[in-house]
């Protein structure tokens, strides 16, 4: 094993205070009127203070309370980001309660599972459609006492006697606290820093989804930790700290984002309309510090190449320059840190004729920085942002260790790495290369499945993270998860996702399922961008009616070549795609093809397109 690169911060260490309820509290009690959720009605943002975010916060928990919640149980939540979401999270550990957040994409088979496995006793759900689908699977559900529903319309008329709307759950907690108004300060007091807060579903690529235990001091560890971080990569925050929150409440790096570090600064969260209104969600909100997963990446970044081809003569032309400039001194950045003077003289120019209006179409006008994480993401499209003037620190972290593992920060970025140990996190590799962490922040273990635990925990608290990794200096570099190496016929291991990210780089690809494993050579399954292809095809008047029409034209499968061809080059002769074939639909989560957080199930494209895999190797 490899020498540890940073000391390790003893279990014992000290938290600011015992959760981040109390956080949220502290706040609310010192700048009560400060704005802390904004959250559109009718198309009109709305403002909820501190003080307001808390007081709800506490009736949320005394209602829990009067329908028989006790610490320790489980509260579940099925909904889109809103402000619902945040409240019913922390009004359930408020009180001792286990929060635990479902996708709003979840099947009712897998509703079914979740709320199960949970053991969950109170359900909190966004509207009918996902009231019906706990309501299918009721009988299976013994100890579900209540399922809140937020948005009345259709669900009003259910007589089902589970069934509770939003607005009498609130009045019931109003009722509650009329009677008692120190109650839940009470209860937030006496949380115990090493009991649990959340439960957090991993996104089952390889089976079932496994309950990720985090406790209040994980939690709030990793909160305390946020500054320090912050001081490495930016010289300073602005206040107010204002994101936009569009990942699923349910995965681990937008709850760290948008309802534990944001308390740090006393911050502002903006909930976006939904996932297909991001786009225009970022363009008013203009946040200052942005979190993308790589695919939203990728399609802002095939969104401006897209709208360069509609541009006029001079507009692409002063755009040619500007990124000629801009990747200059991208170079410069990522070799001495920092533009320097002649950087800044030769970046104002295309700041005022280019950069600045393309940030402020992709609203990125305010960001002072932004972050990629959650999977791989090609460093061609890190360096095409950071030559618009938008840096973009790509890191690392899992469900397991609260999000909290490495970063890369301002002067000290290397493109293709996942940056530097944050502090207090120590990392290490196995002599199989696999990564493995230890801070105060991992998690407590597996709920119900003490074997799985067992696996991912060593009796000394080093999390094996299932992720293979190795050292460019002091930066780390993630090969694979230790289970998708392929291993070609001729003995040689390859990462398929490092193929896959280079081939996503083109605006008319979306999705890259590389295999090869004990295969003579190297395919892929392709899966087109619609919006970019089609746009193409039409400009030519290649004439198509539908997804799969559009993929057996011979003038895109022409097209995705060449794109085969690029990315090809990049790589040793043993690692080229010799094959593909283009999938002929396009993947979904709700058709079991991608998990929750857009990650494919590689099994089971293996199974859905085994016909495609069988035409390029013959069996």
């Amino acid at each position: 094993m490899t020498t540890t690169q940073r000391p390790v911060v003893p279990p014992e260490a000290e938290i600011s205070v015992n959760s981040v309820v109390a956080r949220l509290r502290q706040i609310a009690r010192q700048t009560p009127q400060r704005v802390a959720l904004r959250e559109k009605e009718f198309g009109i943002w709305q403002e909820t203070s501190y003080l307001e975010y808390w007081d709800a916060v506490r009736t949320v928990g005394m209602a829990l309370r009067s329908l028989g919640v006790e610490p320790g149980d489980v509260v579940a939540i099925h909904s889109e980001n809103r402000k619902a979401w945040v409240i019913s999270d922390l009004g359930a550990q408020s009180v001792g309660a286990v929060s635990v957040g479902l996708y709003p994409t979840n099947p009712t088979p897998e509703v079914l599972y979740l709320l199960q496995h949970s053991e969950a006793r109170v359900l909190i759900a966004e509207d009918q459609e996902q009231v019906d689908k706990a309501l299918a699977v009721k009988d299976q559900l013994p100890l579900l006492r209540k399922i809140i529903y937020i948005e009345p319309r259709g669900v009003r008329s259910y007589p089902d006697p589970l069934l509770m709307s939003w607005t009498e759950f609130m009045e019931l907690g109003e009722d509650a606290l009329a009677s008692d108004p120190t109650f839940v300060d009470r209860l937030v007091d006496d949380i115990d820093p090493d009991s649990l807060a959340t439960l957090v579903y991993t996104s089952g690529t390889t089976g079932p989804p496994k309950g990720a235990m985090l406790s209040h001091r994980n939690i709030v560890w990793v909160m305390d930790r946020v500054p320090e971080v912050v001081a490495a990569g930016l010289t300073e925050m602005p206040d107010p700290v204002e994101i936009l929150s569009y990942l699923p409440l349910c995965h681990v790096a937008e709850k760290l984002y948008s309802t534990i570090n944001v308390l740090y600064f006393a911050g502002i969260v903006n909930f976006a309309e939904s996932i297909d209104t991001v786009a225009t969600d970022l363009r008013e909100v203009q946040p200052t510090v942005f979190l993308g997963v790589p695919r939203i990446w990728e399609k802002l970044h095939a969104g401006i190449l897209l709208r360069m081809q509609d541009a006029s003569p001079s507009k692409k032309y002063v755009f040619g320059l500007a990124m000629k400039a801009g990747m200059w001194n991208a170079d410069r950045i990522l070799e001495t840190g920092r533009r320097g003077f002649l950087g800044d003289l030769v970046h104002w120019p295309f700041h005022v004729l280019c950069y600045r209006s393309l940030k402020d179409k992709i609203g990125m006008r305010h960001a002072v920085g932004a972050l990629s994480a959650a999977a791989p993401i090609a460093p061609e499209v890190l360096k095409f942002f950071m030559a618009l003037g938008v840096p973009i620190f790509e890191g690392y972290g899992q469900t397991e260790n609260t999000a909290y593992a490495t970063v890369n920060r301002t002067g000290e970025s290397k493109l293709g790495t996942v940056g530097v140990p944050n502090p207090g996190c120590e990392l290490k590799l196995g002599t199989d290369g696999e990564i493995m962490i230890r801070h105060p922040g991992v998690f407590v273990g597996y709920f119900k499945d003490t074997e799985a635990t067992a696996e991912a925990l060593t009796s000394d608290g080093w999390l094996h993270t299932g992720d293979v990794g190795e050292w460019d200096g002091d930066h780390l570099k993630i090969v694979d998860r230790k289970k998708d190496i392929i291993v070609t016929a001729g003995g040689k291991n390859l990462s398929p996702s490092e193929i896959e990210n280079k081939l996503k780089v083109s605006p008319f690809i979306k999705e890259a399922i590389v295999i090869g494993d004990r295969r003579k050579f190297v395919s892929a399954l392709i899966g087109i961008e619609l919006d970019t292809v089609s746009n193409w095809a039409l400009r030519r008047n290649i004439p198509f009616t539908t997804f799969r029409d559009l993929t057996e034209k011979p003038e895109v499968r022409e097209l995705i070549q060449k794109e085969v061809e690029r990315v090809n080059e990049d790589f040793a002769r043993v690692e080229q795609v010799r094959e593909f074939r283009l999938m002929p639909k396009a993947l979904d989560h709700e058709d079991g093809e991608l998990t929750a957080t857009q990650k494919v199930k590689r099994n089971k494209i293996s199974e859905m397109f085994s016909d495609l895999i069988t035409d390029i190797y013959g069996s």
